[in-house]
């Protein structure tokens, strides 16, 4: 079984990933461009050449931040719901997924765990539409799939006679 067999569904925010490439190609090629032309301004400052480095050094470094924003990712599968997002992934088993949740004008999806707590689904975003629409349904279905209900859970669990 390869990794791509581990999961039924794989879904990226595609919006958010082309502003951030982007943004990042954008601040990239201004800070390049700056340091270059800093030796031509006949501003009466002196620029060496490690500022030229350093400031295009700085365009490097913010364009890598900006591709961050191309990282969120959600896969869902038998072993459960695989949620990554700008820096960390955690994997959330079925029997802790209490459903996926789209408030009202929020940005992104939720998955929504137990005691009222929920963890962001940045990769399912509402600026994506249909896409995001079709990711939701795609993904309460394998919920209703693969989680194992509360009903299920309380008919698993020894009853007091039985102690």
């Amino acid at each position: 079984m390869t990794a791509t067999d581990r999961w039924d569904l794989e879904v990226r925010s595609v919006k958010s990933a082309r502003y951030a490439m982007v943004a990042a190609a954008v601040l990239l090629v201004s800070h390049v461009t700056v340091a270059i032309l800093l030796r031509v301004s006949p501003t009466g400052v002196y620029f060496r050449t490690a500022d030229q480095l350093a400031l295009a050094g700085i365009g490097v470094l913010l364009a890598g931040i900006a591709l961050l924003l191309t990282r969120p990712r959600v896969r869902v599968g038998a072993e459960g719901v695989a949620v990554r997002n700008i820096l960390s992934e955690r994997l959330i088993e079925w029997d802790l997924v209490r459903g996926l949740s789209f408030p009202d004008g929020a940005m992104w999806a939720r998955v929504d765990i137990p005691d009222d707590e929920f963890i962001s689904v940045m990769a399912i975003q509402s600026n994506d539409r249909d896409r995001a629409v079709a990711a939701v349904r795609t993904f309460r279905s394998l919920e209703a799939k693969y989680a194992t209900t509360d009903a299920e859970l309380r008919d698993a669990e020894p009853h007091d006679a039985e102690r």
